[in-house]
């Protein structure tokens, strides 16, 4: 669930490394669809952990990988000398990437870039840190399941807690269309390249809401908002009541959530 008022998320509370595990699957998708060559300068945007990173310096790329989240940066670089890989990890973000123009034969970013506040912005950083002949690769959620509508239950409390108005939808970064008239206005040519799933589970829904809020920092943060606004008890049991009415697996829990592979290409 994402906090939508009030301080950026701070992605680097509560034990994102849990949620990465769950990911790695998808980085992995990511990485052979990028089709990442050896000696290749890589960056992984919004690396959280690095799972995309370390995949790709597996492939003997040189890669950088850039996080706003100072303590997921350190994790992944403890990972990257732990398994003697070529990875280099810096703070940034998404509007002001912290490498030169045209240093980068492949951008990958997995479900980092579509979390960047002004898609616009990141588009444009994509587009400036691409080498000609370049490549940016990411993967972005579909809407629905029961992640999905947890995640959507998750915001309209929080807002409902703040007496704040719906927000607008976010930037549709499931929609080939509007991903490539984003990127077209940078010069880079993006469509999708690849549908696929990736499959949460859990003991039972409560266990899965439990752990959500334990460790994800966002479920974190607006958990955070709701306790102090007197609403915890009434927003898990909402919550909770959703991930039920979504369970795929009514002897514990199981949520399908669809996501896409896109390209923007120089």
């Amino acid at each position: 669930m994402a906090k939508t008022a009030g301080p950026a998320l701070d992605w680097g509370v509560g034990a994102y490394e849990r949620t990465a595990e769950r990911l790695l699957a998808a980085a992995g998708v990511l990485v052979e669809a990028a089709a990442i060559r050896p000696g290749e300068r890589v960056l992984d945007l919004g690396c959280g952990t690095g799972n995309a990173a370390l995949l790709a310096a597996a492939r003997g790329a040189r890669v950088t990988a850039v996080d706003p989240a100072s303590r997921l940066l350190a994790v992944a670089q403890a990972e990257a000398r732990a398994r003697g890989l070529d990875v280099v990890c810096h703070a940034g973000e998404a509007a002001s990437i912290p490498v030169p123009d045209a240093s980068v034969d492949c951008l990958i970013s997995s479900f980092g870039l579509v979390f960047a506040p002004d898609p616009q912005a990141a588009a444009a950083e994509v587009a400036r840190v691409l080498a000609p002949a370049g490549r940016a690769l990411f993967t972005a959620w579909v809407p629905g399941g029961a992640v999905g509508a947890y995640a959507a239950a998750g915001r309209a409390l929080v807002l409902e807690a703040l007496g704040a108005q719906p927000a607008a939808p976010g930037f549709a970064w499931h929609e080939e269309a509007a991903v490539a008239g984003l990127f077209a206005g940078h010069g880079l040519r993006a469509e999708v390249v690849g549908h696929h799933e990736l499959v949460f589970t859990a003991p039972s829904p409560q266990a899965y809401l439990e752990a959500e809020q334990a460790e994800h920092p966002a479920a974190i943060s607006a958990l955070e908002v709701l306790t102090q606004q007197g609403m915890a008890d009434q927003a898990r049991a909402r919550l909770l009541g959703v991930l039920q009415e979504q369970n795929e697996d009514p002897s514990a829990f199981r949520a399908t959530s669809r996501y896409l592979v896109l390209a923007a290409l120089a």
